[in-house]
């Protein structure tokens, strides 16, 4: 391969997995890159991945604790919709009952930004955090 200049191309599988090109209110960056905690239940960060399977995407919905860095909710679906947002949500807060005014951080996600996943935050007393546009 060397002596005709032949070399490997590998290609990575990519998919986009944050739509902030929606109507949706926006939260402003309370965490600022500040990802420490001075204890459990005060900040949780969330975010969607996926995982390439044989029969296809698979997302991965995340929250974590940032104090003990402790995956706290998750949730799995073949199609990265509000409700597999919603889940991880439903299943941090049954998990940990955090106190109000704890910081609840993502990205600008349609998913994180829709009225359903909002109203959940509004119920549960977080104070919602938004990374901004381009950063991770």
């Amino acid at each position: 391969m060397r002596e005709n200049a032949i070399s490997v191309v590998r290609t990575r599988k990519y998919k986009a997995t944050t739509d902030s090109n929606h109507r949706f209110n926006i939260s402003p960056n309370l965490l600022d890159r500040d990802f420490t905690a001075s204890g459990p239940n005060r900040k949780w960060a969330g975010d969607i991945s996926y995982i390439w399977t044989r029969e296809g995407w698979l997302y991965l919905a995340v929250i974590i604790d940032l104090y003990s860095r402790r995956v706290v909710g998750w949730a799995v679906s073949n199609r990265m919709k509000k409700d597999l947002a919603i889940r991880a949500l439903d299943m941090a807060i049954n998990l940990r009952q955090p106190p109000p005014g704890c910081i609840h951080h993502t990205d600008r996600g349609s998913q994180y930004c829709s009225h359903d996943y909002q109203k959940s935050l509004r119920d549960q007393g977080f104070q919602v955090s938004m990374s901004g546009k381009g950063n991770c």
